[in-house]
């Protein structure tokens, strides 16, 4: 009884290349991996009031209930700490969003006629 090995011949398998791609015909032609570019999360901004001795009470806890959706127990919170401490922080936002939120409060005081100072800080 004869067995009869076969062994296949090793043939190079051309790998399928893609119209465009370089190839070893094209020399001077250098491949560059793309690479995942990390990107920081934004800054974000605190907006903050300042107490002074004019603005009502009342008109500080409209403000935070109508720009910063503050319920009436918050926005008594906050009221209360920037009557005690000077300023009290109403929000934290991305620094377009704080910019809009400090520039209603002013045109609400303006209209209002009064002297409430608003202002933004990073956090």
């Amino acid at each position: 009884m004869s067995i009869e090995c076969f062994m296949a011949s090793e043939k190079p398998v051309p790998k399928p290349t893609v119209p465009g791609s370089p190839t070893e015909e094209t020399p001077g032609v250098v491949v560059v991996d793309r690479q995942v570019a990390k990107v920081d999360p934004p800054r974000m901004y605190q907006v903050i009031l300042l107490n002074d001795d004019y603005t009502p009470m009342e008109f500080v806890v409209m403000v935070l209930q109508e720009y910063f959706n503050r319920d009436l127990e918050s926005a008594t919170q906050i009221m209360l700490r920037i009557h005690h401490d000077g300023r009290g922080v109403c929000g934290v936002f991305s620094k377009d969003v704080a910019a809009t939120k400090v520039e209603l409060v002013l045109a609400a005081a303006r209209r209002g006629g009064h002297p409430l100072q608003c202002i933004m800080e990073t956090a």
